[in-house]
């Protein structure tokens, strides 16, 4: 099996083959301990093919946009797969957006419906929905999942007229601007990124792969929900990440693959419920550093760990280990493009650099996005004047095409004419046997112009002083990288982090200038 043996497909003819040839096996597991919801592949298609003509039953048709507003369970899929099937286009909602964020993405993307939960995490959706809806002149159907569909049934004529150069998702991304942008990926750029990814992978039909992310962000939707979707594996998801109920989910219902970023696979080796022993896994992906990476295959057991790249705006893998890979070359973060896919690492006057010399990663390829919907602006600031996506993100590539992606480039900050990456700082921080999380920005410094500021949390049972860290990363590092200043916290709920299981940089700088009291 390879990449090249992937056929551009529907994802509504790629469910159906699944219900078809093995409809028994478990395609979906969700919810919380007690009451975990377990569909068969036949099961999904048919409440899938009931949800669809239930949309068109309700108004809906070909290329109308459908928004999605609840946590991750059986109904955001179901859903999902329904409007695929549809030829509705989805666009997810962040569930930790407010009303007035809600409202954006429903006007910006031409939203026709909104389908919601009525609470979820004890936030009121629906009365953030009724806020939100008159702000949006093209939404006709507010739709409480509670309240359900009109029945209907469906017939041979559903769907059939899909094709998959559909646009599939239109998925909002922050970035660079003030306002979220609706990134508008096709079938075939989701389902073509899970199968070359998965195979990757090494994705098995028995596998069971645990989600810890939200279905709204592309590393919930192509990359774990679609990923398992078109190898036949069964996905083991939680309405949101919890570490301690994530290792329970993982141990009872004896998931092989998971992924995940730094912060996630952190909290799950700290947690005090952490114990390798009950775990079975095998592999998946992750967006982490060396450190830890190495500790992934070490003290999770994952051998088969993959390091991944990507973002919204490439479906979203660009580069991903191969399983078979030498160990080292993993741990190192080191991973080569897509067949169809390239990367270039361009300077400052869009010129290729030579291998290892450090510059902005642009893609081009079949994973590529349309655009961003209803921003003709912004999808032009997008791409190089030749056709390339600008990434925003720092990399190098090897002389065997390797990428290595080493930060944002919007994160690096400039120590008295230095460059400094937060991810190179945060290494060596994470280097210390004590240290747990280390999260590092730049913060404004009267002689410098900006020095380095690290928080970190520390590993259960451990203990180091600030000073300790300091001084070791001032032995490990050169001078103009060692944090001037330096936290050790319990954990980055308080000071901010995203549904995806980030830190948000700027929140963190924010509260690092109030609190050792900086000039801004």
């Amino acid at each position: 099996m390879s990449e090249a043996d992937w056929q551009a497909q529907t994802l509504g003819a790629v469910l159906a083959g699944h219900a078809a040839g093995r409809g028994a096996a478990e395609a979906l597991v969700a919810g919380a301990e007690r009451g975990r919801v377990r569909l068969g592949y036949a099961q999904l298609q048919d409440a899938v093919l009931r949800t669809a003509a239930g949309l068109r039953a309700l108004g809906l048709a070909r290329g109308d946009h459908v928004a999605i507003f609840m946590g991750n369970d059986e109904n955001w899929l179901t859903l999902f797969y329904a409007a695929a099937t549809l030829g509705c286009v989805t666009v997810p909602v962040n569930t930790r957006f407010k009303a007035a964020e809600l409202a954006f993405c429903l006007r910006q993307a031409d939203c026709k419906a909104v389908f919601y939960a009525p609470r979820f995490l004890g936030i009121d959706f629906e009365a953030m929905v009724r806020e939100a809806a008159p702000q949006c002149p093209l939404l006709e159907y507010i739709v409480s999942v509670a309240a359900g569909l009109p029945a209907a049934t469906p017939d041979a004529a559903l769907g059939a007229d899909v094709r998959p150069d559909d646009p599939l998702l239109i998925q909002f991304t922050s970035g660079t601007t003030a306002y979220p942008k609706g990134v508008l990926l096709t079938h075939d750029n989701m389902l073509r990124n899970a199968w070359a990814a998965g195979t990757r992978m090494g994705v098995r039909a028995e596998d069971r792969y645990f989600n810890c992310r939200p279905f709204f962000h592309v590393g919930g939707s192509t990359l774990s929900a679609l990923v398992a979707l078109v190898f036949g594996a069964c996905m083991v998801t939680l309405p949101t990440f919890e570490a301690g109920a994530a290792l329970q989910a993982m141990h009872e219902e004896r998931c092989t693959l998971t992924s995940g970023n730094d912060t996630i696979f952190q909290m799950l080796m700290g947690h005090p419920d952490f114990d390798p022993a009950r775990l079975q896994l095998r592999g998946g992906w992750a967006a982490a550093g060396p450190q830890t990476v190495r500790r992934i295959i070490d003290v999770m057991g994952a051998r088969n760990i993959c390091i991944a790249y990507g973002l919204s705006e490439a479906s979203p893998n660009v580069v991903i280990s191969d399983w078979r890979d030498p160990e080292e070359l993993r741990v190192a973060g080191l991973a080569r493009p897509h067949a169809g896919v390239q990367v270039r690492i361009a300077g400052e006057d869009e010129s290729a650099l030579p291998a290892g010399e450090a510059g902005e990663i642009q893609v081009r390829g079949w994973n590529v996005m349309r655009g961003y919907y209803n921003d003709p602006e912004q999808t032009a600031k997008a791409f190089t004047s030749d056709g390339w996506l600008r990434t925003g993100d720092l990399g190098t590539l090897t002389e065997d095409g390797r990428l290595r992606m080493v930060g944002r480039l919007k994160d690096v900050f400039r120590v008295g004419g230095e460059n400094v990456a937060p991810a190179e700082v945060e290494e060596v921080l994470l280097a210390h046997p004590a240290v747990q999380t280390a999260q590092v920005i730049g913060v404004p410094d009267t002689r410098l112009g900006e020095v380095a500021c690290a928080y970190v949390s520390l590993r259960a049972g451990e203990r180091a002083a600030e000073d300790e860290l300091i001084a070791w990363a001032k032995q490990r590092c050169a001078n103009f990288r060692v944090p001037r200043y330096l936290r050790i916290v319990d954990n980055f709920e308080a000071i901010g982090m995203t549904a995806s299981g980030k830190v948000q940089k700027a929140r963190l700088r924010e509260h690092a200038i109030a609190e050792f009291k900086l000039q801004a």
